[in-house]
């Protein structure tokens, strides 16, 4: 009976698992909207009443996918920046971390691109979850860009590359939402050539921003009371 039991559970367990690499698959080519339970029940081979069995509804479907898929992007993140180059220039420091992120971008389309799709329309108001996981992914996603700046400018010094993290973060957001697009559209470039040009912009602004950052005059420093 015990064993019995287990092997359910395992059954149930992988059920569960090829429903929601089914519905990353899907909803990420045809949308939300676009993805109706029949499509579903087509792509896992799996009846309806399984489906629901796992998920109360469509839009926890949603939401779940969501939450794996970010899981394990960001999972990917940072294993992909373990070890980053003790040495080099900000720029070459730069490059590698926006090549490491480029490639796990490459890998976790189907998540990105339900992503976007999801930010680009109004279509799972009724995923609240869903969004919310959405605006989670993006606030950490800024929080990595500015770190990976900080941390490629850090010989500049902790103020100096502060700075150029702040005003860079956003801008380097923008550059791998551009890129990504670019890649789901068949455009010829290829994620490292975009990365190799976004490191190349980056370089030059933040340089910029060092250079203007320390001709500025510095309050003198207190002297310590004897």
């Amino acid at each position: 009976m015990e064993q019995t039991s287990v092997q359910g559970n395992r059954r149930g367990r992988r059920s569960r698992q090829e429903i929601l690499d089914a519905a990353a698959r899907v909803m990420a080519a045809r949308g939300y909207a676009g993805t109706p339970m029949s499509a579903l029940v087509e792509a896992t081979g799996l009846p309806k009443s399984a489906i629901y069995h796992h998920f109360e509804s469509k839009a926890g479907l949603l939401s779940e996918v969501m939450a794996r898929g970010a899981r394990a992007f960001f999972d990917a993140m940072r294993e992909a920046h373990r070890k980053p180059p003790a040495g080099g220039t900000p720029r070459e420091r730069l490059g590698w971390y926006l090549q490491k992120t480029g490639e796990v971008f490459v890998h976790h389309q189907d998540f990105l691109r339900l992503q976007l799709v999801l930010v680009m329309s109004d279509e799972a108001a009724e995923a609240p979850h869903a969004l919310q996981t959405v605006r989670q992914v993006r606030a950490e996603g800024r929080d990595y860009m500015r770190v990976m700046i900080a941390s490629a400018f850090g010989g500049e010094g902790e103020e100096a590359a502060a700075r150029v993290a702040e005003q860079l973060e956003h801008f380097g957001m923008v550059g791998f939402d551009g890129a990504f697009v670019s890649i789901q559209t068949g455009d010829r470039p290829a994620m490292r050539q975009h990365m190799e040009q976004l490191t190349e912009a980056m370089a030059l602004m933040g340089e910029a921003a060092v250079a203007q950052w320390k001709a500025q005059p510095k309050p003198p420093r207190k002297r310590a009371a004897k």
